[in-house]
């Protein structure tokens, strides 16, 4: 009996393991499940690895990822080996806690640029507005040097902290006096609108972004205004305040459809956008990319918008300045696709390295 139950367990815990293993290790391509596919270039072709950027950068998309003065001031040992010469730092943020942010990083005033939010607080009664005017205002004596990232994916602006404006869109009249006094205050605004169009598409075999497109989806969402609505509203803003500068976060999201973006530019002069966190939907069309750059090197702005890692940076310089193929880095994307740089000009890189921004900010150095 003994050895019938001792066989009986063998066989069990054998089942059970090769189950367990089974799943670790499909034993064919019909058990590799979408989410663990892995790939990895076989292509034997030349690379380069840039360690520092080939102008001083200006980050315009970046967050208060550290909050305290020792993360911060590692931070600023990072920007300088890769060669970021200054991050601006959007912090959502209003009242104490925008002044709590101001005063650790305005302790390296040369290196860090801080953009506020806009206080919805009351957007939904009457009156509102005077408040959350003062309230930019306020923030700007402290510091802030533009308002941002207000983010709108289709249900209202609701980025800003602490209180979101579901309902309330860019192009609303109650936003009209805040998008003035930022003009008044020669101040911009950094908005996202929508998300890649992948994320409004269905999510089945033909979405050839559905790795990354099912976790931000926004299909199974009925009641948002969809992409387009989204870029309309965005033109709506910027055309009706045309003393206001607007820098369109994510290329507008419209990174499928670069000429969405450029027809916004030739219309708009006071409308800029930045790169950041979309070096994996541009990266796969390099050549395409790189001739929207060449003919609006004046509008584009770098950003990041994914962290401090130092190789994180290098890997965006990589994309931006070099002609290097098909390459992977699975700690900045969860697209099956590959990188391939965009091989951009100096004279291009420069610009939206730097040259845009220092524009854009009123800087002089």
């Amino acid at each position: 009996m003994i050895t019938y139950l001792t066989c009986l367990l063998q066989i069990v815990l054998f089942t059970f393991a090769s189950f367990c293993l089974g799943q670790g290790q499909p034993s064919s391509p019909e058990q590799i499940l979408l989410k663990d596919y892995r790939p990895v270039s076989l292509y034997q072709t030349e690379t380069h690895q840039i360690q520092q950027a080939k102008y001083p950068v200006i980050d315009l998309h970046s967050h208060s990822y550290p909050d305290s003065p020792e993360q911060v001031a590692a931070w600023v040992r990072t920007m300088d080996s890769v060669g970021v010469d200054k991050s601006v730092v959007m912090t959502y943020q209003t009242g104490k806690t925008f002044d709590s942010l101001a005063q650790i990083y305005n302790q390296y005033p040369e290196r860090f640029i801080l953009f506020c939010g806009f206080d919805y607080t009351g957007y939904d009664e009457p009156g509102y507005g005077s408040a959350a005017v003062a309230e930019l205002e306020r923030c700007v004596k402290i510091g802030a040097k533009g308002v941002g990232e207000l983010g709108d994916k289709g249900k209202g602006l609701f980025y800003s902290k602490p209180t979101p404006a579901y309902g309330m869109h860019i192009d609303d009249a109650r936003m009209k006096p805040l998008l003035e006094k930022c003009a008044e205050l020669e101040i911009p605004v950094s908005i996202h609108v929508a998300e890649p169009i992948w994320m409004y598409e269905p999510m089945n075999e033909q979405n050839d972004g559905l790795m990354n497109a099912y976790q931000w989806r926004l299909d199974d969402q009925p009641d948002i205004v969809e992409h387009s609505g989204m870029v309309q509203i965005l033109e709506n803003a910027v055309r009706d305040n045309p003393t206001t500068t607007f820098i369109a976060c994510h290329y507008a999201n419209c990174s499928y459809d670069l000429s969405i973006l450029g027809n916004l530019f030739d219309q708009y002069p006071n409308l800029y956008a930045d790169n950041a966190a979309r070096y994996a939907e541009t990266a796969t069309i390099p050549r395409y990319v790189a001739r929207f750059y060449e003919k609006y090197q004046d509008r584009l702005v770098f950003g990041t918008d994914m962290g401090t890692d130092p190789a994180m940076y290098r890997l965006l310089f990589r994309i931006m300045e070099t002609d290097d193929e098909h390459f992977y880095d699975r700690n900045r994307s969860s697209y099956h696709w590959a990188f391939n740089g965009y091989h951009l000009p100096d004279e291009v890189l420069e610009k939206v390295y730097r040259t845009n921004a220092k524009k854009i900010l009123g800087l002089s150095e």
